[in-house]
């Protein structure tokens, strides 16, 4: 029987998390490595549009979009009848030993689709972290060098090659060591941040840049990878030029610049790319979350000669591009076509813009709004400094929660709410989120300035990035306002 249409209107019939969530949470710890963490402890049921409906009857405004994974929203019937279609026919065979045409038309699309006035070829993986991986493998077999150059603040897996990638410590390092060698780090030209002024931040990052790769021998780097945004990071933008002026150190030492648009592409920015806004082009660019519309698929895609210089058999996956989620990256690409969601990922920035961005002030403890269509982030530090604020954005983040709108905390510190709602949401929804949000920053300002949050300071990180045990503050404060 067809299910109604699930109501676009934030809804608690319970607490949150409700009655029978805590019943499936308590048998979850039972089950299920504690290793494994959790935003939001409710079990959903349904969900569609820019609403999840938890087991308890809950009506919860999603602002996460599975961590940029549904854009193009969690049921989209597009999907639903491609993945319906291929279940029905076959749901494996793996590529690498009988093949499957919807394997070659997501490779032709992103072919197509992707930045850059070069031939181009495709492969498709599973993960983010795996993709990137094979990004790095394609660069080492072309190029017949070792080493990567990665950036401050950098996320980039959970896999041990890309872990040593990754920036943040806690908890995505903490205790999982040693890791694999040749990976150095760069400095971003993070605005917010920059020792000497944001306007200097281009110029002075690149400097450093070519420091490092000096140090180093330039001729050994096989690969420069950079997230045009920074996603678990906080949502950076880099400074206007940054990226183009590494396209150019890249091109000038035969590395291979490759983009992580894991998080930030297919149309999350308004644009199908984010590189498009500084119109700079990867030799490789890596893509997954939203392509596989909630199954999962990534890809790398790039120059020809760089694709095809991987021996046969070289490059592959048992689930490489499984057929379903092939069918479900169809249905997305199909969604995008009338260009209604590039549309919405710009109208969510304007409203967003239009309620968060006047709160940035002297006197408050949000010191920055920043982010491109519907990848946007607030960042909270002591106000008139850049000193972070962890305990404040977990505070709000669980004020949130309790009034049914879902919101992640993120930054190398812990100290950044990023908002991915996904690109179909109602503009009433976003609006009604969006008033709940500012009601909880006014209500744990009012909280800090009573001194609650005395002490609130971020903890020194054993590679100099200062990193708060955030999960474990956001459960005090969601404890606190829950119960």
């Amino acid at each position: 029987m067809e299910s109604l249409p699930l109501p676009q209107t934030r809804l608690l019939r319970t607490a949150i998390p409700g009655p029978r969530s805590a019943t499936l949470h308590a048998e979850r710890t039972r089950q299920v490595s504690s290793g494994f963490g959790v935003a939001l402890p409710v079990f959903i049921d349904r969900a569609e549009g820019g609403i999840l409906q938890d087991v308890d009857g809950n009506r919860i405004i999603d602002f996460a979009s599975g961590i940029a994974v549904t854009s193009v929203g969690a049921s989209n019937p597009l999907v639903q009848a491609r993945v319906s279609d291929q279940l029905a026919r076959f749901t494996h065979t793996c590529f690498m030993v009988t093949e499957y045409d919807s394997f070659t038309a997501v490779c032709e699309w992103l072919n197509t689709h992707t930045p850059g006035d070069f031939e181009k070829r495709t492969a498709l993986f599973s993960t983010g972290a795996e993709a990137v991986e094979n990004a790095i493998k394609i660069a080492r077999a072309a190029t017949g060098r070792e080493k990567i150059l990665v950036f401050d603040d950098a996320y980039h897996g959970r896999s041990l090659l890309t872990m040593a990638m990754t920036a943040k410590v806690n908890p995505y390092k903490t205790s999982f060591g040693p890791f694999p060698g040749e990976v150095h780090r760069a400095p971003m030209a993070a605005p917010l941040r920059w020792p000497g002024g944001a306007e200097n931040a281009t110029a002075e990052a690149l400097a450093g840049v070519e420091a490092v790769l000096a140090a180093q021998g330039p001729e050994t780097f096989a690969a420069m990878v950079i997230e045009p945004i920074q996603g678990e990071g906080g949502f950076i933008v880099p400074a206007p030029g940054f990226l183009a002026g590494l396209r150019g150190i890249a091109e000038r030492h035969g590395i291979v610049f490759v983009l992580d648009e894991i998080q930030a592409g297919m149309g999350r920015t308004g644009r199908m790319f984010a590189s498009e806004y500084e119109g700079v082009a990867g030799d490789l660019v890596v893509t997954g979350k939203a392509l596989g519309g909630g199954l999962p698929l990534t890809a790398v895609t790039g120059r020809a000669e760089l694709m095809n210089a991987v021996h046969s058999g070289g490059l592959g996956g048992t689930y490489a591009g499984n057929p379903l989620a092939c069918a479900a990256a169809l249905g997305v690409f199909e969604a995008f076509e009338n260009g209604d969601l590039l549309a919405g990922a710009l109208r969510i920035e304007d409203t967003v813009r239009r309620v968060l961005e006047p709160l940035v002030a002297e006197d408050s403890p949000i010191v920055d709004f920043r982010g491109r269509g519907a990848m946007l982030a607030i960042e909270f530090a002591a106000a008139g400094t850049a000193s972070p604020r962890p305990l404040l954005a977990a505070a709000v983040a669980a004020r949130c929660h309790a009034e049914g709108v879902l919101v992640l905390v993120c930054g190398t510190y812990g100290n950044v709410i990023r908002l991915l709602p996904p690109l179909v949401i109602g503009q009433d929804l976003l609006e009604d989120g969006l008033a709940v949000l500012v009601r909880a920053i006014a209500a744990v300002q009012a909280e800090s300035t009573a001194g609650e949050f005395d002490g609130d300071s971020p903890v020194e990180g054993p590679t100099g990035h200062t990193t708060p045990d955030f999960e474990q503050n956001l459960r005090r404060f969601e404890t606190a306002v829950c119960e």
